[in-house]
């Protein structure tokens, strides 16, 4: 079985007003099961990252192995999100 990594999900920037009342510094820990009081449709956008960074992938587009960074899907009220 391959090695299975913890992921941390946390926010790092802000703009607007997030509806699920997410703010910068928020964070959250998973290995695959949705954490208590996460956005399900960030988490929802989240989870292929999140299951590439739980097996050992990686992103070529960013400069530090092992994370990732990614924007919620509200056009509106961008929140980023760092996986690490």
């Amino acid at each position: 079985m391959a090695k299975r990594y913890n992921v941390t999900i946390k926010v790092i920037s802000q703009k607007g007003k997030c509806s699920t009342g997410h703010k910068v510094g928020d964070e959250w820990q998973t290995n695959g099961n949705t954490p208590e009081g996460i956005c399900l449709n960030a988490f929802g956008m989240l989870l292929p990252n999140i299951r590439a960074l739980m097996f050992g992938g990686s992103f070529p587009w960013e400069t530090e192995e092992g994370v990732g960074h990614f924007s919620c899907p509200d056009a509106e009220n961008p929140i980023i999100f760092e996986l690490r």
